[in-house]
């Protein structure tokens, strides 16, 4: 009888280490192809050479100008609980013709009037915040292509740029 359990009990621990070899195996198998494919990839990606650039338009537009407009701006606006707060603002026009832009530094007085009307109108909290200093500096944007449009007939000017901006 001693004889037969220990007949029983080999072939069964020798099943659960077929079971480890195998899973083992299996492991080391998946590690080496993950490893081997990495390196594929990564070595085919830098043998391929660089494709070649792509011309596009913003090859055949003109060089930026841009224009400063100074003194910088310096607005008075109330936060939510009626506290005075202060921004100053530094702006410089982005522009693609000199002879447009000429034209429309005739008409500084009323873009700067228009600036300072849509800053004083502002909420602190808005301008605090990295996506309202984007909406403002957009909506300055506007503010100047319109009167571009207005007084010149065209846009002139591509963007308004913040050189420098600080909230107090």
């Amino acid at each position: 009888m001693a004889k037969s359990e220990a007949a029983v009990k080999e072939p069964g621990s020798k099943s659960k280490l077929k079971l480890i070899i195998v899973i083992v195996l299996g492991a080391l198998l998946a590690i080496g192809l993950s490893v081997g494919a990495t390196w594929y990839f990564m070595h085919s990606a830098q043998s391929k050479p660089a494709p070649a650039p792509v011309e596009t338009s913003s090859s055949t537009k003109p060089p930026a100008i841009f224009e400063s407009m100074a003194p910088a701006f310096v607005t008075n606006f109330k936060d939510a609980s009626g506290r005075q707060r202060y921004m100053q603002v530094s702006i410089t026009l982005l522009a693609r013709n000199q002879a447009d832009l000429d034209a429309l530094k005739v008409h500084m007085p009323v873009i700067r009037n228009n600036l300072v009307m849509l800053f004083s109108g502002q909420t602190y909290e808005t301008l605090a915040t990295p996506v309202g200093q984007e909406l403002l500096r957009q909506k300055a944007t506007a503010s100047v292509q319109e009167v571009a449009q207005k007084e010149v007939g065209k846009v002139v000017v591509e963007q308004l740029l913040f050189t420098n901006y600080v909230l107090q």
